[in-house]
């Protein structure tokens, strides 16, 4: 039996396949004295129109440095549904002599197309892997299961993949059947840690006699992650009497420890229910690290897709009677609650104005003052209205929502049900329709105002963390969108770091 470690391949998906060299020559080192008998190191791909990194291309060069320092059979994949049979010599031609086996990423829906993909690789003279995803879902594609015998002859290994992380070891028993009385080819596991059963399920693989498995150094994977290549090495050295050099380990594992730290890799409760109904990972990734999601609404989104609707609720359209001139949007920036005396003393000389609070933060700041307040409630801002509020009044007040169907579901505070409305369309802007942003500027352009006053929306002084850093491109292009729209440009009245934002004093205009 094979073990595989694919952590600068899988791991890549938490750093963008850009890893520190230092590290990278660590992680050889270590592996050189540990019985893992293959290191996947990364893609190689057809160019892409993002930024993507070296370990995702994985240039000559990095073969090279690869082969050099390891002295383990190295292996890089394919993602089936980006690269076809014309492909794969200029892909795969300068791999040779530095790559021992090419493992191909398949959907179940494309196995037929992949085995010519198998072939063409196989003919280059390298082992082939099958990385089938979405084992789940299996029993669900008679036509694939059906011409799982004709891998014999072109692949080597036919991986059974827990892409959910939500498979049990009876599970695992039943596909290898399956599979195994498909093919006589050798059959290998690749198991997902959503629901913590990454290492009991690579167990009962191998129980029933797979020939090889892969796991990645502290778990580190896409969305909850991997079996943890330590763990398996010292249940195998407990179980099995695996040799194994415990310095060496902890050499490897030290440093990706520290990274867990930073990214934060690993099961969570938003992982184990996308597990444990078979959902796809990548959307629960980005709402975990990247965006301001409460774990409420993430599990809220996920139960949708569970029961396969849209979205929870579907409200009326906002369709208010009355426009206004102007409209004061107050975000969440400390300078919201700093100048907030100042800002009601605006609020109170501009007589045809509606005042939109894009954030909750500052909302109680304001909850005196009589004129048309409304609550824009994307993302988890119901949550955060009602944490600010003890009594929640509907007096001069309404609450809007983004278009129906909503990717989180939807949450409204029970009190202001009766004046809750969503927006029909976002159409000020091309991009971030979900943004809390665009949805408070998107209801002041239905209430047809023409002069845009924002306070609150401060930018980010000092060390940015990257979801601040998202949030702020997300509002700077969300700004120049609604430059573009108006003939008169938008004005902070507090101190902001958005250069889409024209600067006023709030103090000269009171």
């Amino acid at each position: 039996m094979k073990l595989l470690d694919c952590t600068l391949r899988d791991g890549g998906y938490y750093t963008n396949w850009d890893f520190d060299k230092e590290l990278v020559k660590t992680y050889f080192k270590a592996f050189n004295n540990l019985p893992v008998d293959y290191l996947e190191i990364g893609y190689r791909s057809n160019p892409m129109k993002s930024y993507l990194g070296e370990y995702f291309y994985c240039p000559q060069y990095v073969l090279e440095e690869s082969k050099e320092i390891s002295s383990k059979k190295l292996v890089i994949i394919l993602n089936e549904k980006d690269v076809r049979i014309e492909h794969v010599s200029n892909l795969l031609k300068p791999c040779i002599g530095y790559i021992s086996m090419v493992r191909i990423a398949i959907d179940p829906k494309n196995f037929k197309r992949a085995l010519g993909l198998a072939s063409a690789v196989k003919n280059l003279g390298f082992e082939v892997g099958f990385n089938v995803m979405y084992m789940s879902n299996w029993e669900n594609e008679k036509d694939f299961l059906n011409q799982i015998k004709d891998v014999n002859g072109v692949v080597d290994y036919f991986y059974m993949v827990d892409s959910f992380g939500g498979v049990y070891p009876e599970d695992v028993r039943k596909t290898f059947d399956i599979v195994r009385s498909q093919t006589d080819t050798r059959i290998g596991f690749h198991g997902h840690n959503n629901l913590q059963m990454a290492l009991i399920n690579t167990l009962t693989a191998i129980e029933c006699g797979v020939s090889i498995v892969d796991a990645t150094v502290t778990g580190m994977g896409r969305g909850a992650g991997n079996l943890q290549t330590e763990l398996l090495l010292t249940a195998l050295n407990a179980r099995e009497g695996l040799e194994l050099d415990f310095n060496a380990l902890s050499k490897v594992v030290d440093p990706f420890s520290k990274m867990q730290n930073d990214y934060g890799w690993g099961t969570n409760l938003p992982y184990m229910v996308s597990g444990a109904n078979s959902l796809p990972q990548k959307e629960v990734m980005s709402w975990v690290t990247k965006r301001y999601y409460s774990l409420n609404s993430i599990i809220r989104a996920l139960s949708n897709q569970s029961k396969g609707i849209k979205d929870n609720v579907d409200l009326k359209d906002l369709n208010e009677d009355k426009n206004y001139k102007s409209a004061l949007i107050i975000g969440g920036g400390p300078t919201g609650k700093l100048h907030s005396k100042a800002i009601k003393e605006f609020i109170a000389k501009e007589d045809d104005l509606c005042i939109i609070h894009s954030s909750s933060k500052n909302a109680h700041e304001f909850k005196d003052i009589k004129k048309l307040q409304i609550h824009c409630l994307a993302g988890n801002e119901g949550h955060r209205l009602e944490e600010s509020y003890s009594e929640i009044s509907i007096e001069d007040k309404l609450v809007i929502l983004p278009p129906f169907p909503r990717t989180m579901g939807t949450y409204i505070p029970r009190k202001l049900e009766d004046v809750a409305f969503q927006l029909k369309n976002i159409s000020f802007t091309d991009k971030y329709h979900e943004s809390v942003t665009s949805l408070a500027i998107e209801t002041a352009i239905k209430l047809g105002v023409q002069n845009f006053y924002f306070a609150g929306y401060d930018g980010y002084n000092g060390e940015i963390q990257s979801q601040e850093l998202e949030l702020f491109n997300e509002n700077e292009y969300i700004f120049e969108s609604l430059k573009e729209k108006m003939k008169h440009d938008p004005v902070s009245i507090t101190p902001t770091l958005y250069s889409g934002l024209s600067a006023e004093s709030v103090f000269a205009i009171i």
